[in-house]
């Protein structure tokens, strides 16, 4: 057996068991759970009380755990509401975004405080979806109107913000050419996965063998999703593009071709949950803090001036286009939808690890963008909840009003 050292990991996982509880004891404080594992890592780790370090045990765990924030987020996209006016909107409200990023990231860069613009933009862009959906269903909100317009768009941003990511910052093919044929065939390998596991979804026989196995030692739903997930994440890897992307992607397959979950497994998706968020997910968010370079945030005035800059910067990036909405869902709720899609962390934290990686932001720059991230998280969607409960909006979703032209 190799000569590893567990004892790191063991305090990670004390960490990662620790805070759920500490919430739970005290739950008037609305924290997100990522927020005080991320902050839980800060203080555990070389710029805290040096406890920890991220050793190759916890690397590689975290490693899957980012793959997992990625897979569940994939399977939390509901492709079936992305049509008609829904679509329109969360489509636009995603361009919208992007044109502001960009200026926001450019002027930025202009006035010396990012160099690499296009990434920041990219960043900007992002909705934490693992976030936004359980504040969502927590306030009984996600079926109403404003539940759905928020899922949808920032459905659509989780979707935009990968699929650039990969296009613009893959580690192989140096031309956007070769990068799109690369994402284009990745994308057609992903269409016949979904295929073929819908194929032997419909098969009687494949169909009864999985139903016989789900449930004993076996697991082979869980197992077979791990499969397709490791699979998608290491032929992302031979391709030249991030894990992020083939992980999402994954995800985003399991979500299309496994569509009888309710009558058949209803049991598969919490199962998942559990494996994700109950052993891989807070090591990452855990790990992420254990990394997190807070000398460098502290450096100096004009680097720690940038956390706000930041936060204001998600604001205005993901938050202005969504007063778009208010003629359908009114302005008190049109402000609450702003503030949800302004929050953004996994994908901060995913893609600054990126930038870092290929040397293309600061250590300075990407602690920065990670801490506005964690404000965002542990700001933005309170302000939310303090919005809709002043207008007692916490009706279950039928009492709501749809959309324009969705059902009731």
């Amino acid at each position: 057996m190799p000569d590893v050292s567990f004892s790191s990991l063991a305090i990670v996982v004390a960490v990662a068991f620790a805070v759920p509880l500490l919430l739970g004891l005290a739950p008037a404080l609305r924290l997100p759970a990522v927020a005080l594992e991320i902050l839980a890592g800060i203080v555990i780790g070389p710029s805290g009380l040096r406890w920890v370090t991220a050793d190759v045990p916890v690397q590689v765990l975290a490693l899957i755990g980012t793959a997992f924030v990625l897979f569940l987020a994939g399977l939390e996209v509901d492709l079936g509401c992305l049509k008609g006016r829904l679509l329109t909107a969360a489509a636009l409200n995603f361009l919208g975004s992007l044109a502001l990023a960009l200026l926001v990231a450019y002027a930025l860069t202009t006035l010396g405080l990012v160099a690499t613009p296009l990434l920041i933009a990219i960043i900007l862009s992002a909705t934490s979806l693992g976030v936004v959906v359980p504040v969502l269903k927590d306030a009984r909100q996600s079926g109403t109107a404003l539940g759905q317009v928020v899922i949808a768009a920032s459905s659509i941003a989780d979707f935009g913000t990968i699929i650039l990511l990969s296009l613009f910052f893959s580690r192989e093919a140096t031309t956007i050419g070769a990068k799109v044929m690369l994402i284009g065939t990745f994308v057609l390998l992903a269409v016949v996965a979904a295929f073929a596991i819908g194929r032997f979804e419909r098969s009687t026989r494949f169909s009864d063998l999985l139903r016989r196995l789900q449930d004993t030692t076996a697991q082979i739903r869980v197992r077979g999703a791990f499969l397709l997930l490791m699979a998608f994440v290491a032929m992302a890897r031979q391709l030249g593009l991030e894990v992020v992307f083939g992980a999402f992607t994954a995800g985003a397959i399991l979500k299309v071709a496994d569509r009888d979950e309710m009558i058949t497994h209803p049991n598969f998706r919490l199962k998942l949950e559990a494996v994700g968020s109950g052993v891989f997910i807070p090591i990452f968010f855990v790990a992420s803090g254990i990394t997190f370079n807070l000398p460098a945030l502290f450096a100096g005035a004009s680097t720690l001036a940038l956390v706000p800059i930041f936060l204001v910067a998600l604001l205005v990036v993901r938050g202005l286009p969504a007063l778009l909405y208010r003629p359908v869902i009114g302005g008190r709720r049109a402000v609450a939808a702003a503030l949800l899609q302004a929050t953004s962390l996994p994908f901060i934290v995913v893609a600054s690890q990126v930038g870092l990686a290929f040397g293309i932001i600061r250590p300075a720059t990407g602690a920065a963008m990670v801490a506005a991230g964690l404000l965002s998280v542990l700001v933005f969607p309170i302000g939310a909840l303090m919005l809709l409960s002043r207008e007692g909006a916490v009706a279950p979703a039928r009492a709501s009003s749809p959309l324009p032209g969705r059902s009731a």
